[in-house]
């Protein structure tokens, strides 16, 4: 490595952490961070980094890894079991983006090329940053989180045929004459052939391959062998003229449908983290911030006019999927940023002129803008949904455009409502029917409320944050409702209407985090059960058990945790309950298996005459023998042959005692 190299990465990295911490502390996303240190150390900026080409060649390598991860992380098992989500939604969220981008464009009389273009940049959404939030808000099982993650799945997957689309686009094309030559469809007949080769190493070679290296058991083979084939095969598609991001793609692909690809995931995840950051700091290396400042008023305008479009679109695509409007606005200000794949489109684009260099700035000044500013606005999304959700919209365009029923069950009362019929919601109803308790589900996946209707559950599509739905559940006759859902924001909101629309009526809510318990008793829940806490008790439990604490003792603990909305786990200076005065020492005490053979010399003798005990420090536990099973065997209890004896003992006079069984082997120990 040439030192002048090393000097560019040695002053980015140290910028970088810099940068990344002061974005930390202010909540700005890291892909902003990298991108601003670009802007800082670059030729525009401080000028700390001239040259952009090692940079941008390690960028290169960081968008191989990062197409290759994907195609790992895809399955069509996947696919299927967000199959609505993902076609319809998908397809219409960049459809209608690309068409709206489009006619926009086209009043400010754009090339219709770049019309088209700009609306697939303009359609991607940032995997990274909305992922990350969802996960930081707990809402990724949500049905925001879901329609989110299942768009951000189609878009990463389309972007993979526009990148082919690209050359097409700015291909010689007779409009008049409508003829396209064959460079137009050189890439696709080659991307079919690739295409049928992958399926076949998929399905044959591959898995073989992987199979002798994981035999070795060595990482670093297993490492070089997952890289080169993601190397290999980009290298093949480049050669044959497609792009190289297309063969990383392609080479995860290979990998996906082995039971190997969860741990090239680990093994390529550290690397693809490190070479993305540097793509998008040679990203913020291309951004002129002389440009920027001197255009300021229009790239914030177009930002904010990019922004307003992907909600709008975003949250359209969510009603027409028949989601209510709650969702619909959660949706869109989740996905309102430009994504890392426009970023790949873009520099895909240039060569081939799809964009002016102005135009490339102008891109690159908006992306920027909508990524610092998504975090924030997705901060403020409870508020704005209150809002707009209190004005007078139509009561269907609240709740959502499929079809609700009214509980068929006029007279139902005293009854309980369960909201999310996950797996909390289905033991619950399971044990409602079991206990002759009535009950009615709401529930906002369309797939499930289709399912359990035909299975006679009396479960209804609906947004319980809106009064109307829980009045159709009958909610004043109600005297429980057990709030399951994995939106927090949306469980805040059903206690509260809740509660001030039935003052009587029991409420318990199931959450994430600890943190959420006061709130939800403030806003009128009577029991909050965190999955946080309920998970310790569980783990507490099972290993006090290990260490021979009578179960009484331990059922007691468990009743004095939860007791007071779990005081004790909350407060480190809770005191603290003392299970037993008896300390049990049981490092050196063993169980183990043994058959008597033949040959034994206890073969015949009764239990209490074989001195197993006094003798040798054994106890016998039970007896197997052949199906039968003589548990807590009497003194008057006779060995047979091939009698198999369970006993616990010290681990030294278990060893020194085996002759006694005649020729045996120990079957199994637990320690």
């Amino acid at each position: 490595m040439e030192l002048f190299l090393f000097t560019d990465l040695l002053i980015l990295f140290a910028i970088s952490i810099i940068i990344l911490l002061v974005g930390y502390r202010f909540n700005i996303p890291p892909v902003v961070c990298f991108l601003l240190t670009g802007m800082l150390a670059g030729p525009h900026g401080l000028a700390f980094v001239q040259e952009s080409k090692d940079v941008e060649m390690l960028a290169q390598l960081g968008i191989v890894l990062l197409l290759f991860g994907i195609g790992m992380e895809f399955s069509i098992k996947k696919l299927f079991q967000i199959k609505r989500l993902f076609f319809l939604g998908g397809s219409l969220q960049v459809g209608l983006t690309i068409l709206f981008t489009y006619i926009l464009t086209q009043l400010m009389q754009l090339p219709w090329k770049e019309s088209i273009f700009i609306g697939c940049l303009i359609s991607m959404s940032s995997t990274a940053i909305v992922v990350r939030l969802l996960d930081q808000k707990g809402e990724s099982l949500s049905p925001q989180g879901k329609l989110s993650i299942s768009i951000l799945i189609f878009q990463d997957l389309i972007a993979i045929p526009m990148i082919l689309f690209i050359p097409m686009l700015s291909g010689n094309m007779e409009e008049k004459q409508f003829q396209i030559e064959w460079t137009v469809f050189k890439p696709f007949m080659v991307g079919m052939l690739i295409l049928v080769a992958v399926f076949f190493s998929a399905q044959r070679i591959v898995p073989r391959l992987l199979l002798q290296v994981a035999r070795t058991r060595n990482k670093d083979l297993f490492l070089l062998s997952v890289l080169t084939l993601c190397f290999g095969v980009a290298w093949l598609t480049s050669t044959l003229g497609l792009s190289l991001t297309i063969g990383a793609f392609l080479a995860g692909l290979i990998i996906s449908e082995s039971e190997y690809s969860h741990e090239a995931v680990g093994h390529i995840f550290p690397l693809q983290t490190l070479f993305i950051s540097f793509f998008f700091v040679s990203i913020g290396m291309l951004l002129n911030i002389d440009f920027f400042i001197h255009h300021l008023f229009t790239i914030l305008a177009l930002a904010t006019l990019v922004i307003i479009l992907k909600i709008f679109v975003t949250g359209l695509t969510t009603l027409m999927i028949g989601l209510p409007m709650r969702t619909a606005i959660l949706t869109g200000l989740m996905l309102s940023q430009v994504g890392e794949f426009s970023f790949v489109l873009a520099n895909a684009g240039m060569p081939f002129r799809l964009l002016t260099d102005y135009e490339y700035q102008l891109f690159l000044s908006i992306s920027l803008v909508s990524l610092a500013i998504s975090p924030i606005l997705i901060s403020f999304s409870p508020k704005i949904v209150s809002f707009i959700c209190s004005l007078p919209l139509p009561q269907k365009l609240l709740s959502g455009l499929r079809e609700q029923r009214k509980s068929d069950d006029r007279s139902l009362s005293n009854h309980v409502i369960i909201v999310g019929f996950g797996i909390s919601g289905k033991n619950l109803a399971r044990s409602s029917k079991l206990a002759n308790i009535p009950y009615t589900i709401l529930e906002m996946n369309p797939d499930i409320v289709r399912e359990q209707r035909t299975l006679n559950e009396p479960i209804y599509f609906g947004d319980a944050t809106h009064l109307t739905v829980l009045e159709h559940s009958h909610i004043h006759k109600a005297k429980a409702i057990a709030v399951l859902v994995n939106d927090p924001i949306a469980a805040r909101r059903i206690v509260k209407i809740a509660r001030e629309s039935n003052p009587t009526i029991y409420i318990v809510v199931r959450t994430r985090y600890m943190r959420e318990m006061l709130l939800m008793h403030k806003l009128g829940a009577d029991e909050v059960i965190p999955d946080e806490l309920g998970t310790s008790v569980e783990i507490f439990s099972r290993v006090l058990k290990q260490y021979y604490i009578p179960d009484e003792e331990i059922h007691q603990l468990v009743t004095e945790v939860r007791a007071d909305g779990y005081k004790m786990l909350r407060d480190q200076q809770a005191p603290l309950t003392n299970l037993s005065e008896v300390k049990l020492n049981l490092s050196n005490v063993e169980m183990g298996t043994f058959r008597l053979h033949e040959n034994s010399p206890l073969v015949g003798m009764l239990l209490s005459e074989s001195n197993l005990r006094k003798k040798h420090g054994m106890t016998v536990l039970l007896i197997r023998r052949e199906k039968a099973v003589i548990s807590n065997p009497s003194p008057d209890t006779q060995l047979l042959a091939n009698d198999v004896l369970v006993v616990v003992g010290e681990k030294t006079p278990l060893k020194q005692a085996l002759e006694l069984f005649g020729k045996l082997e120990k079957q199994s120990t637990i320690n």
